[in-house]
């Protein structure tokens, strides 16, 4: 029986949030969740987090996992929040350790643990976790960053940015340990799955042509139609279109919040002596 899956859209970074379950047992993962965050006045809210826990509470569903596909720098996770909630441990690809020692330098994240220990399990190519009698397993796909991973849940392959819809095409490759010779090879594993495999990503930037969001494809459509990646582009080609597309891109709108609070396995900072929290500025450093 293949895995159970519902995508959560959140307009404001254009992000999806899925929650995957074994439909026999009802175990659940929930993957790369959004804890919103308005930076005209430094607030947030648990509104997009609490809809997807409300889904998991309204299909009695048993919460297992909160499934990180890698540090985002476009939105805050929700997963320290969900962990407080439910006790479900946070899972991240091991290779964190790599944008901890860069970010958490930058940030001068003192009391960040810089062994990954924030987190509740960091996970290497290959490794297995349980989910009822489908399982999770994992695939490290580094090139976006150097901690991304793929997880692959009975027939379903969840991505996060190394892939979007085959008419947007590919993740950049300018963030800290970030390659696109690694990212090509990397889209390329995940093309060796079968042509049937769903492929659910973790944005939809809705490009010219399409008035819907959409999430999810397959190994088949990507392959045929990618526009950055499809079979017949050569990892030269790809490099070469990767390199001069993402000098064009400007740094995302939250990378500086997102990467202070998802170091932390999506906690805050501490708080100030004067009891407030507070995200630094960083000024001529990125």
């Amino acid at each position: 029986m293949n895995a159970h899956v519902q995508g959560f859209f959140d307009p404001t970074t254009f992000t999806v949030s899925y929650v995957v379950h074994d439909p026999a047992t009802k175990n659940a993962a929930i993957i790369d969740p959004v804890l919103d965050f308005t930076p005209r006045n430094g607030r947030t809210s648990t509104q997009s987090a609490d809809a997807v826990l409300s889904y998991v509470d309204e299909h009695d569903l048993k919460l297992d996992w909160l499934l990180e596909t890698h540090a985002h720098a476009d939105h805050l996770s929700a997963a320290h929040y969900l962990h407080e909630k439910t006790g479900a441990p946070i899972v991240i690809g091991a290779h964190i350790t790599d944008v901890q020692q860069v970010f958490g330098a930058l940030f001068e994240a003192d009391d960040m643990k810089p062994d990954g220990g924030d987190f509740g399990r960091l996970v290497r190519e290959g490794e297995s976790l349980p989910l009822g009698n489908l399982g999770i397993s994992v695939m490290h796909t580094p090139g976006h960053t150097p901690a991304c991973v793929t997880y692959l849940i009975g027939d379903a392959a969840f991505v996060g940015d190394t892939l979007f819809m085959p008419d947007y095409g590919t993740a950049r490759a300018d963030f800290p340990g970030g390659d696109a010779a690694t990212l090509y090879r990397s889209i390329r594993k995940i093309l060796a799955l079968p042509l049937q495999t769903r492929v659910f990503v973790g944005h939809d930037y809705l490009p010219a042509g399409r008035n819907e969001y959409r999430w999810e494809t397959t190994v088949a459509e990507q392959r045929a139609g990618n526009i950055h990646a499809h079979d017949g582009i050569s990892e030269a080609e790809f490099v070469a279109m990767r390199t001069a597309r993402d000098k064009t891109l400007e740094a995302p709108l939250l990378i500086l919040p997102s990467l202070q609070v998802n170091i932390r396995a999506g906690a805050m900072p501490p708080a100030s002596p004067g009891g407030h929290v507070y995200f630094k500025l960083p000024v001529n450093a990125i």
